[in-house]
């Protein structure tokens, strides 16, 4: 029972993949199945979650390979709890979808992309091994790719351009850094990964992990290497934006986060120190980028860098309270982001545009709508006593008591221009 529940976040999604394509003239059909479907992950993400809690780390062996020879799938606490928010995520976008994905796009196979990037975000979270990473990496970035593009408008186009180019640099350097490590130690099961990577020389794993760093830096859009983002982020519908939004840059987080506090350990003054250099100027550079935009969607993509910032800061800590720190602020910025882009779709219904200039009096015609905005944009900045305020109190607590000073004072005047 428990090898079902780990496989089954990856399984059905594929499969209802697989079914939506064979109907994919009929979209009453589609829209329904998608939904249903999702919901029923949702469910199943959230048992899984529940046995992990009561019996522990739970793993399965896929093709009976043992490890650290076979596949392998394992669930945590960490990543069966983001296999559920992907799970919450799925359904609340399959459920929005339904206002806001044109036809064309429909019929052109939305909902089962869509299912298969669902599928490559929870194989990413549940794999036990480097290779099936980039694997699950790859195919979420073709489903994405395709979700970015799908429509084929010119704008949507040249974001496209710009998203894949610079995604596919980091799949190279991200296979190339996993064939290293393989050549060096025999394996890329991570857990036996974190034993022979201590027997290798320091500086040699150290170049290892800048590798790593540059290919999951791409994918999570640290900086200098964000600015793919904010120029793609924007084109598509913002069923799909909002998705991407909660999810993909957060999948890169999530392989940092492991990567950074299982295998690559053994020389933490030097790859935490650039960590923590990065995650500042992550921070400052996203902020500012975002004060400059008068488009919603440009201005909230801005801020997704600025806030994967503080996630890393977390890592880069490297304390106990720093780690509680950045998964608090991933969970948190999965659910904030994702519904200020929501929001973000119902101002353009309501508005007529995504500009700021010419959706003023917003608040005198739609006040529930200005109020829920003002609720997760105040939770973004981190207002008291929302769940905003507790995450950056914790990654700032964590930055003071490990006297790093410049980080906690550009994490707070970050902040404040949020």
């Amino acid at each position: 029972m428990n090898g079902w529940l780990l496989i089954a976040p990856v399984a059905l999604p594929l499969l209802s993949a697989g079914l939506l394509l064979m109907r994919r003239t009929n979209l009453r059909f589609q829209r329904r199945f998608s939904l249903t479907s999702s919901a029923l992950l949702f469910v199943l993400s959230g048992l899984l979650l529940w046995r992990v809690v009561l019996n522990g780390i739970s793993s399965v062996q896929l093709g009976g390979w043992q490890a650290p020879f076979g596949i392998s799938f394992v669930a945590d606490p960490l990543s069966a709890g983001m296999v559920l928010i992907s799970g919450l995520l799925a359904f609340t976008t399959a459920l929005y979808a339904r206002a806001d994905i044109p036809l064309r796009a429909e019929r052109l196979g939305y909902h089962a992309l869509f299912q298969v990037l669902i599928a490559g975000v929870n194989g990413a979270f549940l794999t036990g091994d480097l290779f099936n990473l980039y694997v699950w990496f790859e195919v979420l970035l073709i489903a994405s790719f395709v979700l970015l593009t799908l429509g084929g408008t010119r704008a949507q186009l040249r974001g496209g351009l710009h998203y894949v180019t610079i995604n596919l640099l980091a799949s190279a350097l991200f296979l190339s850094a996993t064939g290293l490590v393989y050549g060096l130690t025999g394996t890329l099961n991570m857990a036996d990964l974190s034993l022979r990577l201590a027997e290798l020389p320091s500086g040699l794993v150290t170049t290892l992990a800048a590798l790593f760093i540059s290919a999951f830096g791409i994918k999570a859009a640290i900086f200098p290497l964000f600015f793919w983002l904010p120029s793609s982020y924007h084109t598509p519908p913002v069923a799909v934006t909002a998705i991407f939004a909660g999810l993909l840059t957060k999948v890169g987080v999530y392989a940092l986060i492991r990567s950074f506090t299982l295998l690559f350990t053994q020389d933490v003054g030097y790859t935490h120190t650039l960590l923590l250099w990065l995650a500042t100027l992550t921070m400052l550079t996203g902020v500012l980028g975002a004060a400059a935009q008068t488009d919603v969607r440009r201005l909230l993509s801005f801020h997704i860098v600025s806030q994967i910032g503080y996630i890393l800061l977390g890592l880069a800590l490297y304390t106990p309270l720093g780690l509680a720190g950045a998964v608090y602020y991933l969970v948190h910025n999965i659910l904030a982001k994702t519904n200020l882009f929501y929001l973000a779709g119902i101002m353009q219904r309501t508005g007529g545009s995504f500009e700021l200039k010419e959706l003023g009096g917003l608040y005198k015609g739609r006040p529930l709508l200005a109020g829920l905005f003002l609720i997760s944009a105040f939770s973004l900045a981190g207002f008291p006593p929302l769940s905003g305020f507790w995450a950056k109190l914790f990654v700032i607590r964590a930055g003071l008591e490990a006297s790093h000073y410049i980080a906690v004072a550009t994490a707070l005047l970050v902040s404040l221009i949020t």
